[in-house]
């Protein structure tokens, strides 16, 4: 009897504790980009999310260009255009090295590559992908046949699988990810839209520390859990971004009748 009686009161403790400190311990809000970048310094690799202009973190890289971090290596897809994205951190010649798979309509990029004044590493969009996806997994490295025989494996193991030549990859190794989600909670948890779920997902939680804007901020319980593209578990915080401009890189129209 005296084994039960104490029962409810262990129970009552823990219904209290949870009450008070549950939502406190799994909050991963933040109230500003300021305090969302705190700790980027000078000569960090950086993630960035988004493909052309879809998807990217605004308020993250205007953010980083007022910060004036400088000697950056960048991992994105490409470096947006020459006045947005991540072009405004060429135009101030915060970037020192970036890894992408395309160039694209960075004119600035472009210039800086072939003039010699940026290390560019140009891999294969896909190993790019898998890359961001082995570091988020725990995976140091991975096998692909992309870019065998090409100048992409020079300097790289090579290793032959069922009579074909694979390429050996490592894993990036980033600082920090930025990225840009459509709505989140407080708890981290994520839901992109359309097309910019595209590099955005396998960057979070392949590096230290995961930093996630969006364009919604809303409490932990709100977003069905059925409709949740990536657990909180891969993101350390989150914040709501404002006055997005959402620019369409090349903008295709019907003539006017």
């Amino acid at each position: 009897m005296k084994i039960i009686s104490k029962i409810p009161k262990k129970i009552t403790y823990f219904t209290i504790f949870a009450d008070k400190y549950l939502n406190q311990m799994i909050s991963k809000k933040v109230n500003s980009v300021e305090e969302a970048l705190r700790g980027v310094t000078n000569d960090m690799t950086l993630m960035l999310g988004g493909f052309g202009l879809c998807g990217i973190p605004e308020n993250a890289i205007a953010h980083l260009v007022e910060m004036g971090v400088n000697n950056l290596t960048c991992i994105s897809n490409n470096a947006g255009v020459d006045d947005f994205g991540l072009g405004l951190l060429l135009q101030h010649k915060q970037i020192k090295k970036m890894i992408s798979s395309y160039v694209g309509e960075n004119e600035e990029f472009e210039r800086q590559m072939l003039s010699g004044e940026l290390d560019v590493e140009l891999i294969p969009q896909g190993t790019l992908a898998e890359r961001c996806k082995a570091a988020q997994g725990g995976f140091p490295a991975f096998y692909t046949p992309a870019g065998y025989g090409t100048e992409v494996a020079e300097g790289k193991e090579t290793r032959e699988f069922n009579g074909k030549m694979y390429v050996l990859e490592k894993a990036f190794e980033a600082d920090f990810a930025i990225v840009k989600a459509w709505k989140g909670d407080e708890a981290g948890n994520l839901i992109f839209k359309g097309t910019a779920r595209n590099f955005n997902p396998c960057m979070c939680g392949a590096a230290k520390i995961t930093v996630v804007e969006v364009e919604e901020l809303v409490p932990l319980g709100t977003l069905d859990p059925n409709f949740i593209h990536i657990p909180g578990i891969f993101v350390q915080r989150i914040f709501q971004g404002e006055h997005y401009e959402k620019r369409i890189e090349q903008r295709t129209v019907r003539p006017a009748k």
